[in-house]
């Protein structure tokens, strides 16, 4: 607390410095002011010097009034960071500097825009007077007579060209009359000269008015006259001379006979005497003189906006510093006490507010220590109670977590619910299990979201008056999920309070499918090493009685009954080859070999299987593709030949004889798996059946002994694969095993 009131000390020090630097910048600035007003007001009899003087005074006010504005713009931007920084007193601050900018600000304002608008008249009023109108039609008059004369001069040389025409003056023979006829002419026209050219701009004839002295001026030169000649079109042109200025017309002469041939050129000048010239002359210069004099108008109006505008700033920065230097004096304290509010708010309650002072702000400065002080004994008996607090929250929340970690990872499915029936848990085993979206079933009611056979198990279990007379109910239920038929052992507890009030129930879901498979699969095996031991034995006895009596009766018997005797005995015997193949089926299945993986080429087994299968059933179209970067990895040869006969008599029987079989054989790079599809667009499976494709003695088949695909998934996953089977589009059956690739 010591160090900010030091920094507050030095604060005010340089705040009293700045005080003392702007209040002699109001005085300077103030002063300049006046001195340019005065040199501005006496410009016109003043030397050049008296203008540099003024432009000097001009901007060294800007400059001081910049540097006080800078410092205003100082404290104005400091005060903004006060006030967004939340300084107590920075609000304050802002109140007063805004309440005495407003007092000052409107009138100073008015006042700024009505003496520009009084100023802006005055300068208006002497610069609207009618002089430069007049100028300009005076100017104006100047310029429509010479216009006039060019035209009259063209207009008598194109008269003057037509009777020439007419008459035929060009001829030789009619010199005399031409000469006439144009000294008439000249006369008449008040021309200063006429001149007939030829063709060959050779003069033919001239008459001058020797009234006026036409030394000065030249005739036009021949390039100008052979433009007329070629374009047969008058044109004009002004000489000046000291004494006076010339308006020569040129005009084409045409032919009598062709009238689009030019025989010749007729210039026609008159004079406009010197004082004419010199009036317009003295006339424009005017108009001249008024239009830069009128240039003058804006900085003039400028120079007093400055004046003003000095004023009204000086004004306006002066009512914003006293609003900050009687604003400081209030402000302090209530600083102070607001960086002490401001420690005890983050929990710092050692401080106290050393301030001397008798009125009220002494009283609650007083109020303040005594309230820290409070505080801080309070304190010390909070934080006991806190870190007690704090360690039986950490215990609940470490429980918490680790059962939420419990249930995500176990593999039994959790769902708890309220005694509403609202489900408040769910695990990813569950979800996996009852394949549910746990974003769409959380805090809804199950009979909501399971479905229609889900809600009607559930409500047969909390039916039961068992369940509420125990609190938990054991139950294995069969039910099929999508496409599959589950057996799941459900485990359903009822939840209650302390008070032992029901509060919901929780159910734990064990999905036994795999398992039940596994032990179909086992007793299956037992069954068929059984069946295979019992049969076996007495085949080959009977087998051997039978091709013995066929044999010792075969010529003994008569005709009809050695045909009957003979048709027995291959009956018995063919009848034993069959019971021994599926003894051998049995046998294969009981004591299926363990795989024993090598590096082997999986094209090289397919494809020898598929030559076998082309020669057997030529009738069938069987085609193999595969990648060409299928690698070589680990598998037992013999059972993967084993699987794809077992998949290629399957497709076979599934065609009946006329089909096509499809295989394919790809590799993904990136899982790093071999894929294998056997496609036939036979009957295909009927999806009731689907399920139990790969259970031991199940078969779709007429004859079949229902082992060929149990002992194809045995291989498959024994390799660590997967087989699914799949309808084909647009009828068949598709068989698809991934294998990974192990080398």
């Amino acid at each position: 607390m010591g160090s900010y009131l030091e920094a507050e000390r030095r604060d005010l020090k340089r705040r009293r410095r700045e005080r003392y630097v702007i209040f002699s910048l109001l005085l300077l600035i103030s002063s300049l002011t006046y001195l340019g007003t005065r040199i501005l007001d006496l410009g016109l009899n003043l030397p050049f010097s008296s203008s540099i003087l003024v432009f000097a005074l001009i901007n060294l006010n800007v400059i001081l009034l910049l540097l006080l504005l800078f410092l205003t713009v100082r404290n104005l931007v400091k005060l903004l960071f006060e006030r967004r920084k939340g300084i107590m007193g920075a609000k304050l601050r802002t109140k007063l500097v805004l309440a005495f900018v407003s007092l000052s600000l409107l009138p100073t304002v008015i006042i700024f825009f009505v003496s520009v608008q009084f100023i802006s008249s005055s300068i208006e009023y002497w610069f609207n007077l009618q002089i430069e109108q007049s100028l300009k039609n005076s100017l104006q008059v100047g310029q429509d007579y010479y216009s006039q004369v060019s035209d009259q001069v063209l207009s008598f040389g194109n008269s003057l060209s037509r009777v020439i025409t007419f008459e035929g003056l060009m001829l030789v023979s009619k010199k005399d009359e031409l000469d006439r006829f144009i000294e008439e002419k000249r006369k008449e026209y008040r021309l200063a000269s006429v001149k007939i050219f030829s063709k060959k701009l050779e003069l033919r004839s001239q008459t001058l008015d020797k009234n006026l002295d036409l030394s000065p001026f030249e005739d036009p030169g021949a390039d100008f006259l052979r433009e007329v000649l070629e374009k047969g079109t008058d044109n004009r042109v002004l000489q000046s001379s000291p004494h006076g200025e010339l308006v020569v017309g040129v005009v084409p002469i045409f032919s009598r006979t062709e009238s689009k041939a030019v025989v010749g050129v007729l210039t026609l000048s008159k004079f406009i005497p010197g004082s004419f010239v010199n009036r317009l002359k003295a006339v424009s210069a005017g108009l001249q003189e008024y239009r830069q004099l009128k240039m003058l108008k804006k900085p003039i109006k400028l120079s007093h906006m400055i004046t003003l505008s000095i004023v009204t700033f000086l004004v306006i920065f002066s009512a914003i510093w006293f609003g900050f230097y009687l604003s400081q004096g209030i402000t302090v304290p209530i600083r102070e006490l607001a960086e002490g509010t401001k420690r005890i708010a983050s929990g710092d309650y050692n401080i106290f507010i050393d301030l001397e002072a008798r009125d009220e702000i002494g009283t609650l400065v007083y109020s303040f220590n005594k309230m820290a002080e409070d505080l801080r004994t309070s304190k010390a008996q909070l934080e006991k109670a806190n870190e007690e607090l704090l360690r039986s929250n950490l215990e609940l929340e470490q429980r918490r977590l680790y059962m939420e970690i419990v249930l995500a990872n176990v593999a039994a499915g959790v769902i708890s619910a309220d005694r509403d029936g609202r489900i408040l848990t769910i695990n990813r085993s569950a979800e996996k299990i009852l394949e549910l979206d746990t974003s769409k079933v959380l805090g809804r009611n199950y009979k909501e979201v399971l479905p229609a056979d889900y809600v009607k198990l559930i409500d047969e279990i909390l039916s039961d008056k068992g369940f509420f007379r125990k609190g938990s109910l054991r139950k294995e239920i069969r039910v099929a999920i999508g496409n599959k038929a589950l057996t799941l052992l459900v485990s359903l507890n009822m939840l209650r309070d302390d008070k032992g009030k029901n509060i919901g129930f929780v159910a734990v879901i064990e999905d036994l499918s795999e398992i039940e498979k596994a032990q179909r699969m086992a007793a299956w095996r037992e069954v068929a090493r059984r069946i295979a031991h019992e049969v076996k034995n007495p085949l080959t006895p009977i087998q051997l009685s039978a091709q013995r009596l066929k044999k010792r009766y075969r010529g003994v018997l008569d005709r009809e009954n050695g045909r009957i005797f003979d048709e027995c005995t291959t009956m018995i015997i063919r009848q034993v080859e069959e019971l021994k193949r599926l003894v051998d089926e049995f046998s294969n299945f009981a004591r299926m070999p363990a795989a024993n993986p090598v590096p082997s080429d999986i094209k090289e087994i397919i494809n020898e299987t598929v030559l076998l299968y082309r020669e057997a059933h030529k009738d069938i179209n069987i085609s193999f593709s595969h990648d060409q970067d299928v690698p070589i990895f680990n598998l037992d040869r013999e059972q993967m030949k084993r699987v794809m006969i077992n998949l290629l008599d399957n497709a076979v029987a599934a065609v009946d004889g006329a089909g096509e079989i499809q295989i394919q054989l790809s590799y993904n790079q990136t899982l790093q798996m071999v894929r294998i599809e056997v496609i036939d667009n036979g009957k295909g499976i009927p999806a009731e059946h689907r399920d139990r494709l790969f259970e031991p003695y199940f078969s779709t088949k007429k004859h079949g002994t229902g082992l060929g695909l149990a002992i194809v998934n045995t291989i498959v996953t024994d390799h660590n694969g997967f087989i699914r089977i799949f309808d084909n589009k647009p009828k068949g059956t598709r068989v698809v095993i991934e294998l990974p690739v192990r080398r």
